[in-house]
Parts: C-alpha cells; sequence; structure tokens
C-alpha cells in the first residue's frame, strides 16, 4: 500500500462505528488513490491482521476500535493526592477507551451535559510519571513532555536529566468533587462520546455501591482477557494493543459496570498479570514468567503488504520499507556521495552476501529513485534534516550489522544478555520509522527535529551500551570455552553441563555444574537450595510453548543428558503456583578430574518462597528502598529482618548442596 492509501485506511477506521467488509473498505481506498490497486484487498487485509488495528469478527467481517469501544463505560478512581487539590489527571486513565493519536491534555469531559474545565497542575516530574505507566514507565517523561510547549523546551534542554518542575493541564474537579461529596473510594463511571476525539461523558459511583461479588467477576473476566491476548498475540507492538485485545479477549463481563478501574486492576488487584521488561521497552505479561527472546531482528518495521524488494530485503535481515530505502538515498545525497557501492552498503551491509539477481534487483531500484530525487533534491534546503538523517541511517546500519554478526557468530546465544535480539529490533525499528519520517521534501518543526536528535542520542548510547554487554558476554564465552576445549582431552569422564537459572520477575540468577547423568528431580534440589527454598511447594518442569503456554511437562527421574540429546536447551521450572525459574543449558564440558556439582555464579539475594510472587516482591523492595519508616518495617517482617536483596552467599550454597544426597 502506499502511504495515501494507509492514510485512506486509518482515516475510515477512525470513522466507521458498524461491522466492515473487506469490499466496504477496499472501495473507500481505492477512489482516494488507485495506484498498485491490483492486489489492494489482499494488503488492506494483511494490514488489519497484522497490525491488530481492528478487530476480525469472522471470516468476512471486521469491527473498528472506535465501534467497539465507544459509548462503553469505564472507570476511573481519583487518587487521595487528586482529591485533595480538587484535580483529576486523564493520563493513561481511558486507554484504550480514547483514539491512540490524541493525547490526554487534549481530552474533553462532560459532568452532566456541561464540560468540565481545565486547570494547571505544577511539581516534580516524577510526581505525575505515575499517572501515566500503564503507557510503559519509559514513556511517562515523553508524555508529560508533550503536555504543553514549555515543558517540551525544559526536557529537551537536557535529555539526560528531567527538568526540576514541570506544569500539565489537569482538570479542575472543584466543584464537581464538593457537590457530589466525592470521598476516598468512590469513582467516576465514564463513558466515551466519541472515541476519535476523545470525549467523555462523566457520573459518580459511591465506594460501596458495588458488592465484593461484582467486582470478583470483572477481575476474572479481566484476568482471562489478559492471558488469552498474551496466548494469542504474544507481546504485541504497544501495551496499549494488548489492553485493547484483553477487553476484546475478556467477553462482555469485561465491558460492563461493576468493574475495577483499569490502574487498580494492573497495579493492586490482580497477581496473575504484571508489567515486565521487554528489549527497552515494557509489557505486560503473565506475573513471574518472562518474554521468551527472540533469535534475531523480528521486522518491527516491515510493512505486512510488503512489495518484492521489500520482501526480499526482509528474507535477507534488513526489515525495512521502500521509504527507508528512499531516506537513504537522500542521506547519500546529502553526503554529496554518488558512490553507488557506498548507499548499498549502508543499506545492506556487506556482512550479508546478496546473489546477483537481489543485488541487481536493489541498484535498479536505487537508480530509479536517484532519477525520481535527482531534479528535486537541495542540499540548502536540508540542512537541517540532513544531519539527523546521516545519524539515524548509521545507526540503522550499524544495528543491523550487529545482528547480522551475531546470528551467524559461532557462539551459544544463550551466553548473550538477556532480550538482546529484541532490543536491536526496537531499535532498528524505531530507527527505521524515523527514516521514513524525514523521507520528505518538507522539513518538520524544529522543535520535532529536536526531539527526534534527542531521540537518536537515546538510541545511539542504549546501542553502545549493548555492544558493551555483548563484547563482556562474547568473552566470558570464548574464556569458558577455552578451558572446556582444554577439559576434553581425557573423553573417558562423564559429560557434565552449564546450567544458568533465572528466577522470572526479578534479576537474580544463578550458574551451577550439573552431571549429565543427573535427573531433574537432582537439578530441583540443586534450584531449591541456590535459592535458599525449603521445598515446600509442588514443583515441575516443561517446556513454554507460544504466547507462555506449556508445551510438554517433564517427568522428574530424566536425565539431564537425555533432554539435552533431544535439542532442549530451555526448560521452565515452575514452583508452587507464583514462582517460575528460567533453565538454560549453557554449554556441555567433560572435566579433566573428577567434578563436584556446585553452584559457581550468582547474583542477589532470593526472594523467600513464602513471598506471593515476583509482583509482591518487588513492592518489598521498592518499600525497603525508598518508603517510610513503617512500609520497611512491614516489608522487613515478611521477608525478614536480616534480608539484604544485593547478598549472595556462594560459599554457604555449596556448603549446603555437599549435605544433600542425589537420589
Amino acid at each position: 500500500m502506499t502511504p495515501n492509501q494507509e492514510e485512506a485506511l486509518y482515516g475510515f477506521l477512525d470513522n466507521v462505528t458498524e461491522p466492515f467488509t473487506l469490499e466496504n473498505v477496499t472501495v473507500l481506498v481505492r477512489m482516494l488513490d488507485s495506484k498498485r490497486s491490483e492486489n489492494l484487498a489482499a494488503e488492506i487485509a494483511a494490514l488489519l491482521d497484522a497490525r491488530s488495528v481492528a478487530f476480525r469478527l469472522n471470516e468476512r467481517q471486521w469491527l473498528s476500535r472506535r465501534g467497539f469501544f465507544e459509548k462503553v463505560p469505564f472507570v476511573i478512581k481519583p487518587t487521595k493526592l487528586e482529591l485533595l487539590n480538587g484535580i483529576l489527571i486523564p493520563g493513561h486513565r481511558c486507554v484504550p477507551f480514547a483514539n491512540m493519536a490524541v493525547m490526554p491534555h487534549e481530552y474533553q469531559f462532560f459532568w452532566k451535559g456541561k464540560a468540565v474545565p481545565w486547570t494547571t497542575s505544577e511539581g516534580d516530574p516524577e510526581d505525575f510519571y505515575p499517572y501515566y505507566y500503564i503507557f510503559g514507565h519509559e514513556y511517562a517523561p515523553q508524555y508529560v513532555a508533550r503536555d504543553n510547549p514549555e515543558n517540551e523546551i525544559a526536557f529537551n534542554s537536557d535529555p539526560y536529566e528531567d527538568p526540576p518542575e514541570v506544569s500539565i493541564r489537569t482538570l479542575d474537579m472543584r466543584l464537581i468533587y464538593r457537590e457530589a461529596g466525592f470521598v476516598p473510594g468512590d469513582c467516576f463511571v465514564a463513558r466515551s462520546k466519541d472515541w476519535k476525539k476523545g470525549i467523555f461523558d462523566l457520573e459518580k459511583s459511591d465506594k460501596n455501591a458495588w458488592t465484593q461479588a461484582e467486582l470478583h467477576a470483572w477481575l476474572e473476566a479481566a484476568e482471562r482477557g489478559f492471558e488469552d491476548s498474551f496466548t494469542r498475540l504474544g507481546p504485541g507492538t504497544c501495551t496499549e494493543e494488548q489492553i485493547a485485545y484483553a477487553y476484546w479477549y475478556g467477553g462482555k463481563r469485561m465491558r460492563e459496570i461493576p468493574s475495577y478501574s483499569l490502574e487498580e486492576f494492573l497495579f493492586e488487584k490482580t497477581d496473575r498479570i504484571e508489567k515486565v521488561d521487554y528489549g527497552i521497552e515494557s509489557r505486560y505479561w503473565f506475573a513471574g514468567k518472562d518474554i521468551p527472546d527472540d533469535k534475531g531482528l523480528s521486522g518491527l518495521a516491515v510493512p505486512p503488504d510488503r512489495t518484492p524488494i521489500e520482501d526480499m530485503l526482509l528474507q535477507a535481515n534488513v526489515p525495512i520499507s521502500e521509504y527507508v530505502i528512499l531516506s537513504y538515498v537522500r542521506d547519500a545525497m546529502f553526503r554529496n556521495d554518488g558512490n553507488i557501492e557506498n548507499m548499498l552498503n549502508r543499506i545492506v551491509p556487506p556482512v550479508i552476501r546478496l546473489g546477483k539477481s537481489e543485488r541487481k534487483m536493489i541498484v535498479d531500484y536505487v537508480n530509479d529513485v536517484i532519477d525520481e530525487l535527482d531534479g528535486r533534491y537541495s542540499i540548502f534546503f536540508d540542512k537541517s534534516m540532513g544531519p539527523i538523517r546521516k545519524r539515524a541511517s548509521d545507526l540503522h546500519t550499524a544495528v543491523v550489522e550487529l545482528a547480522v554478526r551475531l546470528q551467524r557468530a559461532e557462539m551459544d546465544l544463550s551466553w548473550l544478555p538477556r532480550h538482546i535480539f529484541i532490543k536491536l529490533s526496537q531499535i532498528q525499528g524505531h530507527t527505521a520509522s524515523l527514516l521514513e519520517d524525514l523521507d520528505t521534501d518538507e522539513e518538520p518543526p524544529e522543535s520535532e527535529l529536536d526531539a527526534i536528535d534527542h531521540s537518536l542520542d537515546s538510541m545511539v548510547e542504549t546501542f553502545g551500551e549493548i555492544k558493551e554487554m555483548i563484547d563482556e558476554a562474547m568473552n566470558n564465552y570464548r574464556r569458558s570455552n577455552l578451558q572446556l576445549v582444554k577439559s576434553g582431552d581425557n573423553v573417558r569422564n562423564e559429560a557434565w553441563q552449564t546450567v544458568q537459572l533465572s528466577v522470572g520477575g526479578t534479576e537474580i540468577w544463578r550458574r551451577a555444574l550439573v552431571p549429565g547423568s543427573g535427573t531433574l528431580k537432582d537439578l530441583h534440589k540443586i534450584i531449591q537450595i541456590g535459592l535458599g527454598w525449603k521445598g515446600v511447594s509442588p514443583y515441575r518442569f516443561y517446556i513454554e510453548g507460544p504466547g507462555g503456554m506449556d508445551r510438554k511437562i517433564f517427568n522428574n527421574t530424566m536425565k539431564i543428558r537425555e533432554i539435552c540429546s533431544q535439542g532442549v536447551t530451555e526448560l521452565q521450572y515452575e514452583y508452587g503456583t507464583v514462582w517460575n525459574v528460567k533453565v538454560i543449558f549453557i554449554s556441555p564440558y567433560q572435566p579433566e578430574t573428577k567434578e563436584t556439582r556446585r553452584i559457581i555464579a550468582g547474583e542477589g539475594a532470593a526472594p523467600p518462597e513464602t513471598i506471593c510472587g515476583p509482583l509482591r516482591f518487588r513492592k518489598l523492595l521498592a518499600a525497603m528502598t525508598g518508603g517510610s519508616d513503617a512500609e520497611r518495617n512491614a516489608a522487613l517482617q515478611e521477608l525478614g529482618a536480616d534480608f539484604d536483596p544485593f547478598s549472595f552467599d556462594l560459599e554457604k550454597c555449596n556448603k549446603n548442596l555437599k549435605l544433600v544426597k542425589n537420589d
């Protein structure tokens, strides 16, 4: 699809409220732009499904987000701070009941038919961030910055430090709170009058108006909706998408009142759903479980309706659209570099070897683009965008090249830092989107260029940190590999395995040496001792399938060498109902002399097994470091008076391990 066709499609989705067919939307898009129309219907269907921008009702019909969410009731629960100050901060409260293109400070609210007035509130940015956390902790500063031009200037003046004070638009609720007799625990029932523009009606509900049984029914529907969305769609492209599909899969009950507010549900009520790190972003996921890693660039920026050249580049692990290629050509013109080889090496790094036909396809395409741009491109008019585009293209090339080199490196990818390919995919996808935006003859406003430049600063810095982590991991792998090769001289000894153990939802890990003849029951004991647990809960080992679902459960009597011989490199160890430990078989080796099963490294104090999962554990750690005296004391009562989150006693672990016999 062309950019105009995509724009027409999104315009259609923003306005249609009834179920629609592929024929309905195709006719409209073709009327507005008839280019490349032979496969237009198939391209529209691919985009609708791949980008999850509409809900599929059946084989022929879809329903737009507007059609699904408009007039559906949801709950907003003011905080004590908001009640005290007579304000309401829209923030993330209206996700997904408003168009994502509308910023929270652009919403309109009505109370008893009258518009609620806006006011401003000043304070430390940290005071406002929690009202945007559902979008993702990483995006909260951006929402505060974009609230008004003064905030944006303040944030852009130093991209590494928050300004000391900001001002955001807040709803002036003083008369409403007084008139309605609001007290802590009361809430608003909101309904979108216009999803596209972000217009809402508000009415009050008393804190005791709904029974706990009614709220529990909604809680169960919400948890089911989120878990079904994870299973069917994976982590998705953003949290807003995850939440929209949670309401879709949660069924009719999730779209009814009584209900909890979304933030109360996610932050306080559920112990099955939690926010987890996902590369340089975050997503909601099964509590206590990590999102599975990718093993290459995931093509976040590749359109589902790919052209032949886009499809060929994707197969070569360069997931970009044609508009990124156009931006590369503009970059070459800005550099005044007419060498076609240099241009191609930036688009497709030399580490990727293309066939003659693929290379000719790109050369022909680039030459056509050069002919098209040659008459209208001007370095003079590109003086502001050119340097930014140059930085973006250099970063994009470097990311693609590094990802390909990692895939081709002769090393066990388990040694790489967690989510490394996801992080690289996110940087690649964001950078490719910037390049698409910079494929234009019209210079964006200076403030927008500054924001792009600062965004690039952040991505370049993150990419540098990723490279350092990769270098360290590869050095560790090489050192370990040398030792294993040396130990392999004596082939008569039994093969052993290096095993990495990571507690889901935390940064706690252990590394152990185990014999191939050991069973999973023996490995269970090593995990228990390494984490200081007492074995009071049932456990099992299984392979995790797509979307976090179980794929295969292993018998505890199976030997480790039998499991590894099946090509299994990762297992999940489920302990009780709230703890999961990822088990990675890193590398086999044969020791020179008699080896002992032992723990060789680790980090962080393990949570007591009595704590109700990683979400509760993280809240207790936060209370220990940043809570009041009362909160710290309460946390230590649960964690233990001597609990030190940074302690790990390797010697004690191995002493305890020697006292335990294998079965």
